[in-house]
């Protein structure tokens, strides 16, 4: 089943972030801001970030505004808030996202709406870029528990490990990071990987949604289809980008709708 890219002047593009990052007492960026921004909410399945009673109140908290839920599976690393990145065996893989999807996609149900698409996150995602035994791993893992979408970078081996499944596939580009000349995201751990200007942020959003481009570190261009763009839910001033990038959108009469 082939990719849903975006495509240059398009008329809609889904707004995605990372939430449902707590843990216990611990707290990590406004999601009740970012719910009434974003159409689509990546909720964190208890690997990375996340505890049930966290699962259960931002899956409440999603259905009441009508924002879609997306399970954001990770590798077992509390501890590294999931950016360690893990020599898993692909079978023992699969068995882990299918865990995560349906441990979310419980609560879910029960707030009145379901799990409808996968989104890796952190190590495991960039990992599932290029390395097509691990991809083979989390494609397997979604297509035991359901035809659900899965969303990722474009071109990467994950997307061609769930289209050989018989799973939809969904782009997507991130508002707030870095890119290789190759379509990359540059690594958290080089300088300049994370943008901070909300300007800047709110700009190649709207180019990457009317041109389908983003410009990499280098100053390259990079050829970018995305259908739906991340926002970070735990970078600095991430509220107030998010809210920049959705009304630069729609002054260009782009709208903010979700693609499941």
């Amino acid at each position: 089943m082939p990719a849903e890219n975006g495509r240059a002047g398009q008329s809609t593009v889904d707004l995605n972030s990372d939430l449902g990052e707590g843990f216990g007492i611990w707290v990590l960026g406004d999601d009740d801001a970012l719910l009434d921004i974003v159409t689509s909410a990546n909720v964190a399945c208890g690997f990375h970030a996340g505890d049930p009673s966290i699962m259960r109140a931002t899956c409440e908290r999603a259905a009441e505004r009508g924002v879609v839920i997306g399970a954001q599976v990770s590798y077992r690393d509390l501890a590294g808030f999931g950016r360690q990145r893990m020599d898993v065996p692909p079978d023992r893989l699969a068995d882990e996202i299918t865990y995560q999807i349906g441990a979310l996609d419980a609560f879910a149900r029960a707030a009145g709406t379901r799990v409808a698409y996968v989104k890796p996150h952190g190590a495991l995602y960039n990992t599932v870029v290029t390395d097509e035994v691990q991809a083979a791993g989390v494609a397997e893992g979604v297509r035991r528990y359901g035809e659900l979408p899965v969303l990722g970078l474009p071109g990467s081996a994950l997307l061609s490990a769930a289209e050989a499944r018989g799973l939809p596939t969904v782009t997507e580009a991130f508002a707030d990071r870095a890119y290789t000349p190759e379509g990359h995201l540059v690594s958290r751990r080089e300088s300049g990987a994370v943008l901070h200007d909300v300007e800047t942020i709110a700009a190649r959003c709207v180019d990457l949604a009317t041109h389908g481009r983003i410009t990499a570190i280098d100053g390259s261009e990079v050829t970018v289809g995305a259908r739906s763009i991340c926002v970070h839910g735990d970078t600095p001033g991430a509220v107030e980008i998010a809210r920049a990038v959705r009304a630069a959108l729609e002054a260009a009469d782009i709208t903010p709708a979700p693609f499941a």
